[in-house]
């Protein structure tokens, strides 16, 4: 088997697909949350805490001198990533909460009994008969 065709039959699977749109999803999905966070979230959160802008938070280690940037650590990108993570994390949990009742709920759903089969049709009818014959 070629190489190429080892590799369409991998690449056609129905998994590999599925993870794929799966990957494609997330990210767009990433993308709208962390615009969520930034553009709906934020500015609230900031205005409560005295008007703080989030992505200024930072503490200088060294300060600028010349041509040379000055070093410092971004600690509020990181809590605006954090919060990110936050929601994300929620809403994935409050999806996979919703799938995994949806199969309960398919589960305890009760299936119709079997038809009794020939065997049991015909042991009920020698009952029945011997019933009336006494």
């Amino acid at each position: 088997m070629g190489m190429m065709s080892e590799f369409k039959n991998f690449a056609v699977k129905g998994n590999v697909v599925d993870m794929a749109v799966g990957i494609i999803i997330g990210a767009a999905f990433g993308k709208i949350v962390s615009s969520f966070v930034a553009d709906v979230i934020m500015p609230p959160i900031g205005i409560m805490l005295g008007g703080v802008d989030f992505t200024d938070l930072a503490i200088v280690l060294k300060e600028a001198a010349g041509e040379a940037a000055a070093v410092t650590i971004n600690y509020g990108v990181f809590v605006q990533t954090l919060i990110d993570f936050i929601i994300v994390a929620f809403a994935i949990f409050m999806a996979v909460k919703a799938i995994n009742a949806m199969k309960k709920a398919e589960e305890e759903a009760p299936s119709a009994p079997p038809a009794p089969s020939k065997e049991e049709i015909l042991l009920t009818e020698i009952r029945d008969l011997l019933k009336q014959t006494k």
